[in-house]
Order: structure tokens, then C-alpha cells, then sequence
């Protein structure tokens, strides 16, 4: 029997498998999450053990949290250097992200959405089309989250201003939230987190205002943060990361 014919495919697989192959515990280890009423599929509280289930399609959750089916797609982040574009190759010459996926380079990675060269920081990069599309999506309206180092020291009118929304050549933008970490001499330091992706967004709001930005990074998507991952360098979505993200964006 070939293993599209197995029976196992067709009528599903335990549970307690499919948990044990996710890495959330052994399978006598899941079984007793499962005799505790922790383990939910598709919204319900799994009573029985021996449940067969479809791990691809199922949503299944331990606790609440959202166990992904064991990956067939790749999900990767990076932390985009300064001065690189974010393209796979740039026909100008310009550093760009191949150079620094080399270690998957059978997987044909494309990146989710865009940072301009000048802008550091967080990018997520995969082979998985739909997830793509879906994350850049304003309906789902996942949240990025920017510290943007401006010129000059910014007034409580000015955060007040941002905060209502600033209306751009190409309409009007309203951020979910604006915080001010840190006033310097000539300087300050802004967290801007907002849900749309528009080109250099936050670059043209602090022009808006006269307070062009120096430095700018994107520090957050989602529920996934740069943390301490080195520019240049990767990583790939944790479990608990990848079942957040494919909450968000409703696969």
C-alpha cells in the first residue's frame, strides 16, 4: 500500500499523534491533556481519546493556544540591515535578501511585505503564498510596530496631532497607538504602531509634522518581535509565533 493510500491519511490521525509530533508532549503526555479537557479541535473540547483528526485543516489548540500542523511551508525571520532593499535580487547592484537566505535556498523564499533600504529591522520571509497575501492584507489588520529616532524634540501637540491622524498626499493614516520613549537635546524617541503597510508611512507622518526621522526600525509584527536577533541574521517562527500569526490572519 502506497502512503497515499494509507488508511491513516484518509480516516485521519490520532490526536494524541499529531500533538506528539508537534512537539507539544509525549503521547501519554497528551493523552493527559486531553483526559483534562485542555486540548480543543475546531472550537470544541475533545472528550474522547483516540480522536482522529486532520492535522492540516483541523485548528487545533492546547490551553487556548493555536498548535499549527507540522510545516510544509518554511516561515523565517530577519532582521533587515540598513542599506539592504527588500527585493531577493536588485538589478541595480544594491545588497538585497538573497544574500542572506543562502541556507534555504531549495525552499525559494519570497519576503511578506517590504521595509525601504534605509529602514532596519524585522521582516518575515516564506514559500507559503497564501499565509503571504493574507499577512499583507489590511482586513486583517496585523499590527507593526516601528521606533523611529526624529529630529528635534517632540511636543505633547505634536504626539496629540499623530495620534488623531495625519492625513498624507495619499489619504489619511490613523496609527493604533503612538508612545513617546525618550526626549533628548535634539532628538526623540517615538514607538509608532500601525496596521497598514503603505510605502515609508511612518517616514512621511514625521515629515508631516517637520520632524524628519533619523533612524528607523521595525521592532514587532504581530506577536513577533525582533528581540535580540542580529542584523542580517534569521530565524524561524517559534510554534507558538506561527499559530498567533495563522490566528490573525484566519487560515
Amino acid at each position: 500500500m502506497t502512503k497515499a493510500e494509507s488508511p491513516e491519511l484518509h480516516e485521519g490521525i490520532r490526536l494524541q499523534k499529531v500533538l506528539a509530533q508537534a512537539g507539544v508532549a509525549s503521547r501519554r503526555a497528551a493523552e493527559d491533556l486531553i483526559f483534562r479537557g485542555r486540548v480543543e479541535v475546531n472550537g470544541s473540547v475533545v472528550k474522547e481519546q483516540g480522536r482522529r483528526v486532520d492535522p492540516v485543516h483541523d485548528v487545533i489548540r492546547v490551553d487556548g493556544a493555536r498548535i499549527p500542523p507540522q510545516a510544509q511551508h518554511l516561515y523565517v525571520v530577519m532582521n533587515k540591515p540598513r542599506g539592504v532593499v527588500s527585493t531577493m535580487e536588485d538589478p541595480h547592484g544594491r545588497p538585497a535578501l538573497q544574500e542572506f537566505v543562502t541556507a534555504f535556498t531549495e525552499e525559494r523564499l519570497f519576503h511578506v511585505g517590504r521595509l525601504d533600504a534605509e529602514t532596519e529591522g524585522l521582516l518575515i520571509l516564506t514559500n507559503d503564498g497564501e499565509f503571504s497575501q493574507r499577512m499583507m492584507h489590511p482586513s486583517f489588520e496585523v499590527p507593526k510596530v516601528y521606533l523611529a529616532e526624529i529630529t528635534g524634540v517632540i511636543t505633547e501637540a505634536s504626539l496629540k496631532n499623530l495620534r488623531k491622524g495625519i492625513t498624507l498626499e495619499d489619504g489619511p493614516v490613523l496609527p493604533d497607538k503612538v508612545e513617546l520613549i525618550q526626549r533628548g537635546a535634539d532628538r526623540s524617541l517615538v514607538r509608532v504602531t500601525l496596521h497598514e503597510g503603505r510605502n515609508r508611512i511612518v517616514r512621511r507622518m514625521f515629515d508631516e509634522i517637520g520632524q524628519p526621522v533619523r533612524q528607523l526600525s521595525r521592532i514587532a509584527i504581530g506577536p513577533v518581535r525582533l528581540g535580540e536577533l542580529k542584523p542580517g541574521t534569521l530565524r524561524e517562527l517559534t510554534r507558538d509565533e506561527l499559530g498567533l500569526l495563522l490566528d490573525l490572519v484566519k487560515l
